[in-house]
């Protein structure tokens, strides 16, 4: 039996290890460029993702309601700043995530 009958009997190794809440580009996005740093301002993660106001703040809020970032709000010369950072439960989050992704690329490689 070859790698390509095999695999349609059962689900690959990491495709049910791949997180939903990762699955989205902008989400990810955010995770990858937050595990580089202390944190990120949301001007700068919306400038980095090229993402509108609106829509990177729906895709922040869900990260941050799942646990894996944390929001700290302050004022810069009289100006609000967002500043995101990612938890350990983000962190892992995307280790394992990528993990998953890891597992699938070795499957499809010649």
């Amino acid at each position: 039996m070859n790698k390509a009958t095999d695999l349609t009997h059962r689900i690959p190794v990491g495709l049910d290890q791949l997180d939903p809440l990762l699955q989205h580009p902008s989400r990810l996005g955010a995770l990858v460029l937050l595990s580089t740093a202390d944190a990120i301002s949301f001007s700068r993660l919306k400038e980095l993702l090229r993402e509108t106001d609106g829509n990177l703040g729906a895709q922040i809020r869900k990260l941050e309601e799942a646990g894996y970032l944390s929001v700290k709000k302050e004022f810069r010369d009289r100006k609000p700043v967002s500043w995101h950072s990612i938890t350990a439960k983000g962190r892992q989050a995307l280790k394992g995530h990528l993990r998953a992704i890891e597992s699938l690329i070795q499957i499809v490689k010649p």
